[in-house]
Protein backbone atom coordinates (compact mmCIF):
# COMPACT_ATOMS: atom_id res chain seq x y z
CA UNK A 1 0.00 0.00 0.00
CA UNK A 2 2.92 2.12 0.93
CA UNK A 3 4.79 1.38 -2.05
CA UNK A 4 1.97 2.37 -4.59
CA UNK A 5 0.86 5.42 -2.73
CA UNK A 6 4.79 6.33 -3.62
CA UNK A 7 4.47 6.07 -6.72
CA UNK A 8 1.55 7.77 -6.83
CA UNK A 9 3.27 10.68 -5.37
CA UNK A 10 5.59 10.46 -7.52
CA UNK A 11 3.53 10.16 -10.90
CA UNK A 12 1.70 13.52 -9.46
CA UNK A 13 4.54 15.57 -8.95
CA UNK A 14 5.74 14.43 -12.37
CA UNK A 15 2.07 15.36 -13.84
CA UNK A 16 2.19 18.97 -11.38
CA UNK A 17 5.52 19.89 -12.66
CA UNK A 18 4.63 19.18 -16.41
CA UNK A 19 1.40 21.73 -15.89
CA UNK A 20 4.88 24.62 -14.49
CA UNK A 21 6.27 23.99 -17.32
CA UNK A 22 3.01 24.34 -20.13
CA UNK A 23 1.73 27.37 -17.50
CA UNK A 24 5.38 29.20 -18.34
CA UNK A 25 5.29 28.63 -21.88
CA UNK A 26 1.46 29.74 -22.28
CA UNK A 27 2.60 32.86 -20.07
CA UNK A 28 4.92 34.07 -23.22
CA UNK A 29 1.77 35.42 -24.87
CA UNK A 30 -1.04 37.93 -23.34
CA UNK A 31 -3.87 35.46 -25.29
CA UNK A 32 -2.85 32.64 -23.55
CA UNK A 33 -1.13 33.80 -20.34
CA UNK A 34 -4.30 33.81 -18.41
CA UNK A 35 -5.04 29.56 -19.76
CA UNK A 36 -1.64 28.95 -18.76
CA UNK A 37 -1.97 30.77 -15.13
CA UNK A 38 -4.57 28.43 -14.14
CA UNK A 39 -2.78 25.16 -15.46
CA UNK A 40 -0.16 26.06 -13.57
CA UNK A 41 -2.41 26.46 -10.49
CA UNK A 42 -4.39 23.06 -10.91
CA UNK A 43 -0.68 21.99 -11.13
CA UNK A 44 0.08 23.32 -7.71
CA UNK A 45 -3.53 22.74 -6.62
CA UNK A 46 -2.88 18.90 -7.04
CA UNK A 47 0.91 18.80 -5.96
CA UNK A 48 -0.57 20.05 -2.55
CA UNK A 49 -3.68 17.74 -2.23
CA UNK A 50 -1.09 14.48 -2.77
CA UNK A 51 1.04 16.06 -0.09
CA UNK A 52 -1.68 16.54 2.39
CA UNK A 53 -2.90 12.80 1.88
CA UNK A 54 -0.22 10.42 0.17
CA UNK A 55 3.11 11.59 0.85
CA UNK A 56 4.88 9.88 3.37
CA UNK A 57 7.86 10.72 5.26
CA UNK A 58 11.13 8.62 5.63
CA UNK A 59 10.19 7.10 8.77
CA UNK A 60 6.40 6.08 6.61
CA UNK A 61 3.92 8.43 8.65
CA UNK A 62 1.65 10.28 6.46
CA UNK A 63 2.13 14.18 7.68
CA UNK A 64 0.16 15.26 10.77
CA UNK A 65 -1.80 18.67 11.69
CA UNK A 66 -3.96 18.98 8.49
CA UNK A 67 -6.41 20.95 10.46
CA UNK A 68 -3.93 23.28 11.41
CA UNK A 69 -2.54 23.17 7.36
CA UNK A 70 -6.00 23.63 5.67
CA UNK A 71 -6.74 26.31 8.49
CA UNK A 72 -3.33 28.25 7.36
CA UNK A 73 -4.98 27.58 3.63
CA UNK A 74 -7.65 28.87 4.18
CA UNK A 75 -6.20 31.96 5.29
CA UNK A 76 -3.83 32.76 3.08
CA UNK A 77 -6.54 31.75 -0.04
CA UNK A 78 -8.63 34.22 1.83
CA UNK A 79 -6.42 37.11 2.22
CA UNK A 80 -5.01 36.83 -1.42
CA UNK A 81 -7.95 36.25 -2.83
CA UNK A 82 -9.61 39.85 -1.38
CA UNK A 83 -6.17 41.38 -2.21
CA UNK A 84 -6.03 40.45 -5.56
CA UNK A 85 -9.59 41.49 -5.74
CA UNK A 86 -9.51 44.62 -4.48
CA UNK A 87 -5.81 46.19 -5.84
CA UNK A 88 -6.04 49.03 -8.28
CA UNK A 89 -3.85 48.45 -11.28
CA UNK A 90 -1.69 51.53 -9.76
CA UNK A 91 -0.82 49.68 -6.77
CA UNK A 92 -0.52 46.04 -9.23
CA UNK A 93 3.92 46.38 -8.87
CA UNK A 94 2.95 46.94 -4.99
CA UNK A 95 1.09 43.59 -4.43
CA UNK A 96 3.57 41.63 -6.96
CA UNK A 97 6.53 43.09 -4.62
CA UNK A 98 4.86 42.12 -1.49
CA UNK A 99 3.37 38.28 -2.86
CA UNK A 100 7.26 37.84 -3.54
CA UNK A 101 8.69 38.91 -0.30
CA UNK A 102 6.16 36.11 1.54
CA UNK A 103 7.53 33.82 -0.68
CA UNK A 104 11.07 34.53 0.28
CA UNK A 105 10.02 34.91 3.68
CA UNK A 106 8.51 31.17 3.53
CA UNK A 107 11.47 29.98 2.13
CA UNK A 108 13.77 31.32 5.26
CA UNK A 109 11.83 29.81 7.42
CA UNK A 110 11.66 26.31 6.09
CA UNK A 111 15.65 26.72 6.68
CA UNK A 112 15.05 27.74 10.13
CA UNK A 113 12.58 25.21 11.32
CA UNK A 114 14.80 22.54 9.92
CA UNK A 115 19.06 23.72 10.38
CA UNK A 116 18.46 22.25 14.46
CA UNK A 117 17.31 18.99 13.03
CA UNK A 118 19.48 18.58 10.07
CA UNK A 119 22.58 15.75 10.64
CA UNK A 120 25.62 17.29 11.69
CA UNK A 121 27.45 14.31 11.24
CA UNK A 122 30.76 14.89 9.29
CA UNK A 123 30.44 15.07 5.14
CA UNK A 124 26.41 16.67 5.65
CA UNK A 125 27.82 19.67 4.91
CA UNK A 126 26.14 19.64 1.50
CA UNK A 127 22.65 19.57 3.16
CA UNK A 128 23.70 22.16 5.52
CA UNK A 129 25.07 24.55 2.83
CA UNK A 130 21.74 24.27 1.19
CA UNK A 131 19.71 25.23 3.95
CA UNK A 132 21.70 28.03 4.34
CA UNK A 133 21.53 29.43 1.11
CA UNK A 134 18.01 28.99 1.48
CA UNK A 135 18.14 31.40 4.25
CA UNK A 136 20.04 33.81 2.84
CA UNK A 137 18.40 34.10 -0.40
CA UNK A 138 15.33 33.81 0.99
CA UNK A 139 15.61 36.17 3.75
CA UNK A 140 17.01 38.65 1.04
CA UNK A 141 14.23 38.68 -0.75
CA UNK A 142 11.90 39.20 1.66
CA UNK A 143 13.21 42.07 3.37
CA UNK A 144 14.22 43.64 0.03
CA UNK A 145 11.21 43.25 -1.56
CA UNK A 146 9.61 44.81 1.69
CA UNK A 147 11.54 47.73 0.82
CA UNK A 148 10.42 47.60 -2.81
CA UNK A 149 7.19 47.86 -1.76
CA UNK A 150 7.45 51.00 0.52
CA UNK A 151 9.49 52.81 -2.52
CA UNK A 152 6.57 51.63 -5.27
CA UNK A 153 3.85 52.43 -2.74
CA UNK A 154 5.38 56.29 -2.20
CA UNK A 155 5.98 55.43 1.57
CA UNK A 156 10.25 54.77 1.20
CA UNK A 157 12.22 57.05 -0.52
CA UNK A 158 15.70 56.34 -2.09
CA UNK A 159 18.23 56.30 0.97
CA UNK A 160 22.20 57.21 -0.24
CA UNK A 161 25.30 57.98 1.89
CA UNK A 162 28.70 58.03 1.17
CA UNK A 163 30.39 55.02 1.34
CA UNK A 164 27.16 52.98 0.80
CA UNK A 165 28.31 50.69 -1.76
CA UNK A 166 31.04 49.60 0.47
CA UNK A 167 28.68 48.87 3.41
CA UNK A 168 27.06 46.95 1.30
CA UNK A 169 29.87 45.16 0.27
CA UNK A 170 31.33 44.39 3.78
CA UNK A 171 27.64 43.16 4.70
CA UNK A 172 27.79 40.54 2.11
CA UNK A 173 31.02 39.13 2.56
CA UNK A 174 29.68 38.94 6.54
CA UNK A 175 26.87 37.47 5.84
CA UNK A 176 28.78 35.02 3.43
CA UNK A 177 31.19 34.24 5.87
CA UNK A 178 29.10 33.54 9.06
CA UNK A 179 26.91 31.35 6.46
CA UNK A 180 30.13 29.51 5.20
CA UNK A 181 31.60 29.10 8.84
CA UNK A 182 28.10 27.38 10.13
CA UNK A 183 27.77 25.34 7.03
CA UNK A 184 30.93 23.16 8.64
CA UNK A 185 29.45 23.12 12.08
CA UNK A 186 29.25 19.50 13.80
CA UNK A 187 26.36 20.91 16.06
CA UNK A 188 23.77 23.46 15.95
CA UNK A 189 24.39 26.68 16.99
CA UNK A 190 20.53 28.77 16.99
CA UNK A 191 22.13 31.85 18.35
CA UNK A 192 24.63 32.56 15.73
CA UNK A 193 21.85 31.46 12.74
CA UNK A 194 19.59 34.04 14.72
CA UNK A 195 22.47 36.37 14.20
CA UNK A 196 22.56 35.63 10.52
CA UNK A 197 18.83 35.90 10.07
CA UNK A 198 19.63 39.49 11.27
CA UNK A 199 21.88 40.00 9.39
CA UNK A 200 20.42 38.98 5.96
CA UNK A 201 17.65 40.52 6.87
CA UNK A 202 19.39 43.90 7.11
CA UNK A 203 21.56 43.37 3.87
CA UNK A 204 18.21 42.83 1.78
CA UNK A 205 17.27 46.17 3.38
CA UNK A 206 20.61 47.89 2.60
CA UNK A 207 20.87 46.09 -0.88
CA UNK A 208 17.64 47.70 -2.31
CA UNK A 209 17.32 50.88 -0.39
CA UNK A 210 19.68 52.99 -2.56
CA UNK A 211 18.07 51.90 -5.81
CA UNK A 212 16.42 54.81 -7.74
CA UNK A 213 13.04 54.34 -8.59
CA UNK A 214 13.05 53.86 -12.06
CA UNK A 215 14.82 50.68 -11.59
CA UNK A 216 12.24 49.25 -9.92
CA UNK A 217 11.14 46.94 -12.83
CA UNK A 218 14.45 45.27 -12.80
CA UNK A 219 14.93 45.02 -9.17
CA UNK A 220 11.34 43.45 -8.83
CA UNK A 221 12.83 40.89 -11.76
CA UNK A 222 15.84 39.84 -9.67
CA UNK A 223 14.16 39.64 -6.48
CA UNK A 224 11.44 37.60 -8.10
CA UNK A 225 14.63 35.02 -8.79
CA UNK A 226 15.71 35.19 -5.56
CA UNK A 227 12.61 33.89 -4.46
CA UNK A 228 12.24 31.27 -7.29
CA UNK A 229 15.84 30.02 -6.18
CA UNK A 230 15.11 29.82 -2.52
CA UNK A 231 12.01 27.66 -3.16
CA UNK A 232 14.59 25.09 -5.15
CA UNK A 233 16.45 25.22 -2.27
CA UNK A 234 13.38 23.97 -0.11
CA UNK A 235 13.09 21.21 -3.03
CA UNK A 236 16.53 20.06 -2.23
CA UNK A 237 16.23 20.15 1.77
CA UNK A 238 12.39 17.83 1.23
CA UNK A 239 14.11 16.18 -1.55
CA UNK A 240 10.75 17.26 -3.28
CA UNK A 241 10.46 17.12 -6.98
CA UNK A 242 8.28 19.28 -7.46
CA UNK A 243 8.90 22.09 -5.46
CA UNK A 244 12.86 21.97 -6.89
CA UNK A 245 11.24 22.07 -10.09
CA UNK A 246 8.87 25.29 -9.61
CA UNK A 247 11.91 26.71 -7.79
CA UNK A 248 14.09 26.18 -10.72
CA UNK A 249 11.70 27.45 -13.34
CA UNK A 250 10.67 31.00 -11.27
CA UNK A 251 14.36 31.51 -10.77
CA UNK A 252 15.49 31.44 -14.13
CA UNK A 253 12.28 32.89 -15.71
CA UNK A 254 13.11 35.62 -13.01
CA UNK A 255 17.09 35.84 -13.97
CA UNK A 256 16.04 36.06 -17.82
CA UNK A 257 13.29 38.35 -17.48
CA UNK A 258 16.05 40.67 -15.79
CA UNK A 259 18.61 40.13 -18.18
CA UNK A 260 15.95 41.53 -21.02
CA UNK A 261 14.94 44.12 -19.06
CA UNK A 262 18.77 45.33 -18.42
CA UNK A 263 18.93 44.98 -22.17
CA UNK A 264 15.53 47.32 -22.98
CA UNK A 265 17.27 49.77 -20.34
CA UNK A 266 21.27 49.50 -22.24
CA UNK A 267 22.88 49.07 -19.19
CA UNK A 268 24.49 46.19 -17.18
CA UNK A 269 23.20 44.37 -13.56
CA UNK A 270 25.73 45.58 -12.03
CA UNK A 271 24.88 49.31 -13.08
CA UNK A 272 21.37 48.85 -11.72
CA UNK A 273 22.52 47.86 -8.22
CA UNK A 274 25.02 50.25 -7.66
CA UNK A 275 24.33 52.89 -10.02
CA UNK A 276 22.39 56.33 -9.48
CA UNK A 277 20.26 56.06 -12.22
CA UNK A 278 16.09 56.91 -11.52
CA UNK A 279 16.87 58.72 -8.23
CA UNK A 280 14.86 61.37 -6.80
CA UNK A 281 17.74 64.15 -8.05
CA UNK A 282 17.22 67.16 -9.52
CA UNK A 283 16.48 67.58 -12.98
CA UNK A 284 19.07 67.44 -15.35
CA UNK A 285 18.77 70.67 -17.22
CA UNK A 286 17.59 74.01 -17.00
CA UNK A 287 13.82 74.39 -17.02
CA UNK A 288 12.96 76.17 -20.60
CA UNK A 289 16.65 75.63 -22.05
CA UNK A 290 15.19 73.78 -24.96
CA UNK A 291 12.49 76.72 -25.41
CA UNK A 292 9.00 76.99 -25.12
CA UNK A 293 6.62 74.43 -25.44
CA UNK A 294 3.41 74.91 -27.60
CA UNK A 295 -0.26 73.81 -26.09
CA UNK A 296 -3.17 72.37 -27.75
CA UNK A 297 -6.73 72.49 -26.85
CA UNK A 298 -8.90 69.89 -26.70
CA UNK A 299 -10.64 70.28 -29.74
CA UNK A 300 -8.08 71.26 -32.10
CA UNK A 301 -6.75 67.71 -30.95
CA UNK A 302 -9.55 66.07 -31.51
CA UNK A 303 -9.60 67.59 -34.79
CA UNK A 304 -6.32 66.07 -35.65
CA UNK A 305 -6.99 62.67 -34.38
CA UNK A 306 -10.46 62.15 -36.12
CA UNK A 307 -8.72 63.28 -40.17
CA UNK A 308 -5.81 60.96 -39.20
CA UNK A 309 -5.57 58.00 -41.19
CA UNK A 310 -2.84 56.08 -38.43
CA UNK A 311 -2.64 56.73 -34.61
CA UNK A 312 -0.31 55.20 -32.25
CA UNK A 313 -1.12 55.52 -28.20
CA UNK A 314 2.10 55.43 -26.07
CA UNK A 315 0.83 54.05 -22.65
CA UNK A 316 2.86 55.21 -19.21
CA UNK A 317 2.53 54.86 -15.84
CA UNK A 318 0.59 58.01 -15.40
CA UNK A 319 -2.29 56.44 -17.65
CA UNK A 320 -2.41 53.73 -14.38
CA UNK A 321 -2.48 56.18 -12.42
CA UNK A 322 -5.59 57.89 -13.70
CA UNK A 323 -7.32 54.40 -14.28
CA UNK A 324 -7.45 55.72 -17.80
CA UNK A 325 -7.27 52.34 -19.74
CA UNK A 326 -10.98 52.17 -19.73
CA UNK A 327 -11.02 55.39 -21.22
CA UNK A 328 -8.15 55.02 -23.76
CA UNK A 329 -10.29 51.88 -25.29
CA UNK A 330 -12.91 53.99 -25.52
CA UNK A 331 -11.55 56.77 -27.68
CA UNK A 332 -9.26 53.97 -29.45
CA UNK A 333 -12.95 51.89 -30.65
CA UNK A 334 -14.37 55.40 -31.70
CA UNK A 335 -11.19 56.42 -34.10
CA UNK A 336 -11.82 53.29 -35.43
CA UNK A 337 -15.33 53.69 -36.45
CA UNK A 338 -13.93 56.82 -38.39
CA UNK A 339 -11.46 54.87 -40.54
CA UNK A 340 -8.50 55.59 -38.18
CA UNK A 341 -5.99 52.92 -37.76
CA UNK A 342 -4.76 52.64 -33.84
CA UNK A 343 -2.46 50.73 -32.05
CA UNK A 344 -0.50 50.62 -28.94
CA UNK A 345 3.94 51.52 -28.64
CA UNK A 346 4.65 49.74 -25.26
CA UNK A 347 8.42 50.33 -23.92
CA UNK A 348 9.30 46.94 -22.03
CA UNK A 349 10.10 49.13 -19.29
CA UNK A 350 6.95 51.35 -19.12
CA UNK A 351 4.98 51.23 -15.41
CA UNK A 352 6.30 49.75 -12.34
CA UNK A 353 6.90 46.39 -13.22
CA UNK A 354 7.69 44.31 -16.15
CA UNK A 355 4.90 43.75 -18.26
CA UNK A 356 2.67 46.28 -16.40
CA UNK A 357 1.48 48.28 -19.30
CA UNK A 358 0.74 44.70 -21.15
CA UNK A 359 -1.44 43.80 -17.94
CA UNK A 360 -3.28 47.53 -17.71
CA UNK A 361 -4.48 47.36 -21.05
CA UNK A 362 -5.37 43.59 -20.95
CA UNK A 363 -7.98 44.60 -18.02
CA UNK A 364 -9.69 47.08 -20.97
CA UNK A 365 -10.09 44.32 -23.00
CA UNK A 366 -7.76 46.21 -25.49
CA UNK A 367 -6.96 43.24 -28.43
CA UNK A 368 -3.60 41.96 -28.08
CA UNK A 369 -2.57 42.30 -31.80
CA UNK A 370 -2.90 46.23 -31.17
CA UNK A 371 0.49 45.71 -28.92
CA UNK A 372 3.29 46.76 -30.35
CA UNK A 373 6.48 45.67 -29.05
CA UNK A 374 9.31 48.53 -28.70
CA UNK A 375 11.04 47.30 -32.23
CA UNK A 376 8.01 46.93 -34.38
CA UNK A 377 6.44 50.26 -32.70
CA UNK A 378 9.81 52.13 -33.52
CA UNK A 379 9.30 50.96 -37.05
CA UNK A 380 5.75 52.01 -37.53
CA UNK A 381 6.34 55.79 -35.79
CA UNK A 382 7.63 56.87 -39.22
CA UNK A 383 3.96 56.21 -41.00
CA UNK A 384 1.71 57.15 -38.07
CA UNK A 385 -0.24 60.53 -38.60
CA UNK A 386 -0.37 61.25 -34.39
CA UNK A 387 1.02 60.03 -31.48
CA UNK A 388 -0.61 60.39 -28.26
CA UNK A 389 1.74 60.00 -25.29
CA UNK A 390 -0.67 59.03 -21.86
CA UNK A 391 1.72 59.71 -18.84
CA UNK A 392 4.91 58.45 -20.67
CA UNK A 393 7.98 60.03 -20.25
CA UNK A 394 11.11 58.23 -19.93
CA UNK A 395 11.06 56.34 -22.45
CA UNK A 396 10.18 58.97 -25.25
CA UNK A 397 12.99 61.06 -23.75
CA UNK A 398 14.86 61.77 -27.02
CA UNK A 399 18.26 62.50 -24.50
CA UNK A 400 18.91 58.71 -24.67
CA UNK A 401 19.78 59.03 -27.93
CA UNK A 402 21.19 62.66 -27.86
CA UNK A 403 23.01 63.75 -24.55
CA UNK A 404 25.80 61.95 -23.54
CA UNK A 405 26.06 63.55 -20.22
CA UNK A 406 22.30 62.13 -19.69
CA UNK A 407 21.99 59.41 -16.82
CA UNK A 408 19.56 57.40 -19.34
CA UNK A 409 21.50 57.73 -22.21
CA UNK A 410 21.77 54.45 -24.43
CA UNK A 411 18.27 53.33 -23.11
CA UNK A 412 16.42 52.31 -26.12
CA UNK A 413 13.73 54.62 -26.12
CA UNK A 414 10.37 54.63 -28.27
CA UNK A 415 10.84 56.98 -31.49
CA UNK A 416 7.71 59.27 -31.13
CA UNK A 417 9.29 62.15 -32.68
CA UNK A 418 9.32 59.96 -36.34
CA UNK A 419 5.47 60.46 -36.84
CA UNK A 420 3.89 63.73 -37.77
CA UNK A 421 2.60 65.22 -34.80
CA UNK A 422 2.74 63.96 -31.05
CA UNK A 423 0.18 64.75 -28.42
CA UNK A 424 1.80 64.48 -24.81
CA UNK A 425 -0.70 64.08 -22.11
CA UNK A 426 0.33 65.47 -18.86
CA UNK A 427 -0.60 67.32 -15.91
CA UNK A 428 2.50 69.31 -15.90
CA UNK A 429 5.84 69.69 -17.17
CA UNK A 430 7.35 67.94 -13.99
CA UNK A 431 9.85 65.27 -14.82
CA UNK A 432 9.34 61.43 -15.10
CA UNK A 433 10.18 58.97 -12.44
CA UNK A 434 14.39 59.11 -13.65
CA UNK A 435 14.20 62.93 -12.49
CA UNK A 436 15.64 64.34 -15.59
CA UNK A 437 13.97 66.75 -18.20
CA UNK A 438 12.23 66.01 -21.34
CA UNK A 439 13.20 67.16 -24.82
CA UNK A 440 10.32 65.55 -26.47
CA UNK A 441 8.31 68.36 -25.05
CA UNK A 442 9.66 71.40 -26.92
CA UNK A 443 10.32 69.33 -30.24
CA UNK A 444 8.38 71.19 -32.56
CA UNK A 445 6.22 68.73 -33.81
CA UNK A 446 4.88 67.67 -30.24
CA UNK A 447 2.06 69.47 -28.77
CA UNK A 448 1.01 69.41 -24.51
CA UNK A 449 -2.13 68.71 -23.34
CA UNK A 450 -2.52 68.90 -19.91
CA UNK A 451 -4.32 67.81 -17.09
CA UNK A 452 -5.97 64.70 -15.51
CA UNK A 453 -5.50 61.79 -18.21
CA UNK A 454 -9.22 60.57 -17.74
CA UNK A 455 -10.79 63.28 -17.72
CA UNK A 456 -8.75 64.87 -20.70
CA UNK A 457 -9.75 61.53 -22.60
CA UNK A 458 -13.59 62.25 -21.93
CA UNK A 459 -13.24 65.24 -23.29
CA UNK A 460 -11.21 64.29 -26.04
CA UNK A 461 -13.89 61.61 -26.77
CA UNK A 462 -17.01 63.77 -27.02
CA UNK A 463 -15.01 66.23 -28.67
CA UNK A 464 -14.16 63.09 -32.03
CA UNK A 465 -17.79 61.80 -31.11
CA UNK A 466 -18.92 65.52 -32.01
CA UNK A 467 -16.62 65.77 -35.81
Amino acid sequence: MAAMQEIWVWLSYVAASVTFIVGLKMLSHPETARRGNLIAAAGMTLAILVTLFLYRSPDGQLLGNRGWIFAGIAVGTAIGWVAAKRVKMTAMPQMVSLFNGMGGACAAVISLMEYPHHDFAPGSWNLAAVIIAGLLIGGTSFSGSMIAFGKLNGNIGDRRFSGQVMLNLIMLVLVLALGAYLTFQQSPNMPLLLLLTAMTLLYGVLFVMPIGGADMPVVISLLNSFTGVAAACGGFIYNNQVMLTGGILVGSAGTILTILMCRAMNRSLLNVLVGHFGSSSPSAGAAGEHGAVKEISVSDAAVLLSYSRKVMVVPGYGLAVAQAQHTIHELEKLLEEKGVEVSYAIHPVAGRMPGHMNVLLAEADVPYNKLLEMEQANNEFGTADAVIVVGANDVVNPAAKTDASSPIYGMPILDVSLAKNVIVMKRSMSAGYAGIENALFYDPKTRMLFGDAKSTLQKLIAEVAAN
